[in-house]
């Protein structure tokens, strides 16, 4: 397949800039996956839309303050992202610069010094003066996309990380379960829906354009997910009882898919590791039954993921649904429901 079958225009108004006063006023487009139909709905009726016994898989790790600005000895602006932490007090990052940055550079920050090591492949290995995500937590910003436009301001340091956030480690937030509040999770729960974990470091890369037009070439960047064995045990018993397993954000859906593919036989067991899996249509589903996502950016490979899920026909054609119907689209906005029958 083409990156341009993945294309779509966004008028740039509908691009959230803040989220909304509560996390659960959103609004959700649903889209049944069997028969093509959509329906205008909110979030907060979610648990109208599930079944007792369903289960909900939501990614607990927690977006780390990741951007952080720096200079050059020469007084040039360097801007670091932080990729991941390595051992010690290591870290890979992207580093965008006016100029070309090079092995050996010292960047002064707010922090302390921080020191170019070596390049791997479009990223830098650098040096720093403490663990990373002590480090950047200390002295860093709220990684914000950039198709935000706008300096990120104190409540985003709460509204960018789920209810759930704990694991450190992430520097863009699995967005889908921003939506979630107190009285939705008392909804779900008086409806008899379960919850379960896993967790799914997003890197920075998952801003970073497919920049190839055959997807046989693209290659994403490795993220670290644990599925632990309280959640296999609770999608066992999803599926011992006839309940479906919900997704909740493309990196859930990734994580358990991965864990599927490691185990080799594809049911439910613990597992650790990295994960470069890109997923496509064509790509065959063992682990979720239905998915709720937020609107992804045109061409991007999260898209490309929900098209695969539900369709590539009827995803692009939900997203201008929702472009003539004005809802808000990427991190801050709004939810889509794709389920595996009517709803």
């Amino acid at each position: 397949m083409h990156r341009e079958e993945f294309s779509y225009h966004l008028p740039t108004e509908l691009i959230a800039q803040a989220p909304l006063p509560a996390r659960s006023a959103s609004r959700m487009l649903v889209l049944d996956r069997v028969s093509g139909a959509l329906r205008d709905a909110a979030i907060a009726g979610l648990p109208a839309c599930l079944a007792p016994g369903d289960l909900l898989v939501f990614n607990d790790t927690r977006v780390v303050a990741a951007r952080l600005a720096g200079y050059k000895p020469t007084g040039g602006h360097v801007e670091i992202l932080l990729e991941r932490a390595l051992g010690g007090n290591e870290a890979l990052a992207q580093l965008s610069a006016s100029k070309s940055v090079r092995a050996g550079l010292t960047i002064a920050t707010a922090g302390g010094e921080v020191r170019v090591l070596e390049r791997c492949a479009d990223l830098w290995r650098i040096a720093l003066p403490e663990s990373a995500l002590d480090f950047f937590e200390r002295w860093g910003a709220v990684p914000l996309p950039p198709y935000i436009r706008r300096v990120p301001g104190a409540s985003d340091r709460e509204r960018y990380q789920s209810i759930f956030a704990r694991e450190r480690g992430a520097v863009a937030a699995p967005t889908a379960s921003l939506h979630f509040d107190a009285g939705l999770l008392a909804a779900l729960e008086a409806r008899g829906v379960e919850r379960a974990f896993i967790t799914l470091h997003v890197g920075a890369g998952t801003f970073q354009p497919v920049r190839v037009d055959d997807l046989a070439s693209h290659r994403m960047h490795a993220e670290r997910v644990a599925v632990s064995g309280a959640t296999c045990e609770a999608l066992a018993r999803t599926r011992a009882r006839g309940g479906r397993v919900v997704a909740v954000g493309t990196t859930v859906m990734r994580a358990l898919e991965a864990a599927a593919l490691a185990n080799g036989n594809g049911a439910p067991a613990p597992w650790s590791g990295e994960t470069e899996l890109f997923i496509t249509p064509g790509f065959r589903f063992r682990m979720c039954d239905a998915l709720l996502t937020n609107f992804h950016l045109p061409e991007s490979t999260l898209l490309m993921l929900v098209c695969a899920f539900a369709g590539r026909e009827a995803v692009l054609g939900a997203y201008r649904h929702a472009i003539a119907a004005g809802y808000r689209f990427f991190s801050y906005g709004d939810a889509m429901l794709l389920t595996p029958g009517a709803a």
